[in-house]
């Protein structure tokens, strides 16, 4: 059996991310869904999520300021946002801040799939290399 990434998708829009989580989860993802940024900032807190898609617009903790909370406690989690009013300052101001990739509502699925999955792979080649690092660093330090 392989692993499925674990997806949290964020958007205050329940339908949307309920359906949008179903999706996901036919084509081999694990979904959470959170419908604010503050639900989404105490999930990741449990430490099982791989990648998050997060709206822009959200009332309360907006997808901006949500981001860059993830972004500062979760650096290695990538995020894929997703909006239905983008605007080139929005999406410039999403990438700065640590962003994926900036995506338009309604997105195919198979677009958003394959985002996914490159971010993972990319993720999990991060991770191993940090690894690799320490383990290094403590073989050097037992002078092994």
């Amino acid at each position: 059996m392989t692993y499925k990434p674990h997806v949290l998708v964020v958007d205050d829009e329940k339908e949307f991310a309920n359906t949008l989580a179903k999706r996901l989860e036919l084509r081999d993802f694990n979904t959470q869904v959170a419908y604010s940024g503050e639900e989404a900032l105490a999930i990741l807190t449990e430490g099982l999520t791989d990648l998050v898609i997060l709206d822009v617009l959200m009332p309360g903790l907006d997808g901006c300021e949500t981001l860059v909370r993830i972004k500062a406690d979760h650096p290695l989690v990538p995020v894929l946002m997703l909006t239905g009013e983008a605007t080139v300052e929005r999406a410039i101001t999403g990438m700065k801040a640590g962003a994926l990739d900036f995506l338009m509502k309604p997105c195919d699925i198979g677009v958003i799939a394959e985002k996914l999955e490159g971010a993972y792979k990319l993720k999990c080649d991060h991770e191993a290399r940090i690894r690799d690092a320490e383990i290094n660093n403590i073989i050097e330090k037992k002078g092994w």
